[in-house]
């Protein structure tokens, strides 16, 4: 008779018990998913390609391959960076760092992997449209290689020299984003398509210096002379204030002047308005690495108002 009694109690127990076990491994497979999806710089995967998908929206391109070969070159250039970097950036990123160690083969293969298929699909776009997808890789070699000595004593690297660093990367992005659709819809370079490459040109600037508040430490540690190391934390939020205020001035001297339209421009000023709240964050968060993915989930944010104020979604 007791152990019957003793039944359901027992029974409560064991269904408790395996609740618990199931609960334990979604959270694990949760923080395994986001490890990868943060640390391999996949999450810049998908935003690449809504850049891209932006830029078909804004300049009425028809739909091709160039967000899918964004989304390719930016897992291959960020991750090989990471793989390149993964001894340095244990300072200032340990937890990344001990990931992208952990994993540095499968990572470097599928590195390579990515941007083989990138340069496939861009075969199929023409000349520019190849040419367009090495820069981004060329211009990393560049950045990240010690191959210029006659730079001098203090600077072995491109990715040293100040405002230089960020400047590369943001050209190299802003090309690619805007460049690509166009070279495989064979479309002619417009005022359009020349304001909104301005606007990812300083806009990536801004999103490439966030992260350089966090790696103020190891970079200064690498010799990387970036904003933040130069001039302090600061003088760097400042700056940043003044870039997003200059692309609000340009967006709305060219919706006044220009070619924008006021659905473009009000999804731009509101993506602004929420990168001059981000700013104020500079130096005031302990938690920077979230402070620069939101940085780059502006594009979502902006992406989204564009799709309701085109197609009324």
């Amino acid at each position: 008779m007791a152990s019957k009694t003793n039944d359901p109690a027992a029974h409560a127990n064991d269904i408790a018990s395996r609740r618990d076990e199931v609960l334990s491994s979604i959270a694990s497979a949760t923080s395994r998913i986001k490890d990868v999806l943060t640390y391999s710089s996949a999450y810049l995967v998908f935003i690449a390609m809504v850049e891209v998908l932006t830029v078909h929206v804004v300049l009425s391109l028809p739909l091709n391959p160039a967000p899918v070969v964004v989304g390719l070159v930016t897992f291959s250039v960020y991750a090989g960076d990471r793989v390149a970097d993964a001894d340095s950036d244990a300072l200032s990123t340990p937890e990344r760092s001990a990931f992208v160690t952990r994993h540095r083969e499968a990572l470097s293969l599928l590195t390579a992997g990515a941007y083989g298929v990138a340069i496939a699909l861009a075969i199929t776009g023409g000349p520019i449209a190849l040419a367009i997808t090495l820069l981004p890789g060329g211009f990393w070699i560049l950045y990240a290689s010690d191959w210029f000595p006659t730079l001098g004593r203090r600077f072995k690297r491109l990715k040293q020299i100040l405002v230089v660093n960020s400047a590369m990367v943001a050209s190299a992005w802003a090309i690619a984003v805007v460049g690509l659709p166009l070279a495989f819809a064979e479309a002619a370079v417009t005022p359009l398509s020349a304001v909104v490459f301005v606007y990812f040109l300083v806009d990536t600037f801004v999103n490439t210096e966030i992260p350089n508040v966090r790696d103020v430490e190891a970079d200064t540690a690498d010799g990387v002379s970036t904003l933040p190391v130069v001039f302090g934390i600061r003088r760097t939020r400042h700056a940043l204030y003044g870039l997003d205020l200059f692309l609000v001035a340009f967006v709305a001297l060219t919706l006044a002047f220009g070619p924008l339209t006021v659905a473009l421009a009000g999804a731009i000023l509101v993506g602004l308005g929420y990168a001059l709240v981000l700013a104020w964050f500079v130096g005031r968060t302990n938690e920077p690495g979230r402070l620069a993915i939101a940085g780059e989930a502006k594009h979502l944010v902006v992406f989204a108002l564009l799709l309701v104020s085109t197609t009324g979604l």
